[in-house]
């Protein structure tokens, strides 16, 4: 087997177009700033904890937990950690106090109960 020529002319690549990957930024094309997914299940999260826990609604408290999990799953390792980290310690939280005051497991007259 022939020893890999460096200088091989057939070499498909080309050093000058080789270009480094570079992390899309947060402005779109207009330059206005935008939320990403990130950022808006933070939002729901730390929003349905909270009504939860004022309502008493546990099938609120849960998808807030559901949102906080969705949040943290598409949060990146340069982000910033701590709104991630709230809204995942309230959404656990909100699970916890809804149970505590009501203990019953929630049934479908849950959801039934309201009117629309």
């Amino acid at each position: 087997m022939p020893a890999p020529n460096v200088n091989n002319s057939d070499d498909p690549k080309r050093p000058d177009a080789i270009h480094r990957y570079q992390f899309p930024t947060r402005v779109d094309i207009r330059g206005d700033a935008y939320f990403t997914t990130q950022e808006l299940f933070d939002v729901f999260a730390i929003l349905l904890s909270m009504f939860g826990l004022f309502m008493k609604l546990t099938w609120c408290t849960w998808v807030a937990l559901f949102c906080s999990t969705i949040s943290f799953a598409h949060s990146q390792a340069n982000d910033d950690t701590k709104e991630v980290f709230y809204s995942f310690m309230m959404s656990i939280s909100a699970v916890v106090m809804s149970y505590l005051q009501n203990p019953q497991p929630m049934t479908f007259s849950d959801f039934a109960s309201y009117t629309w």
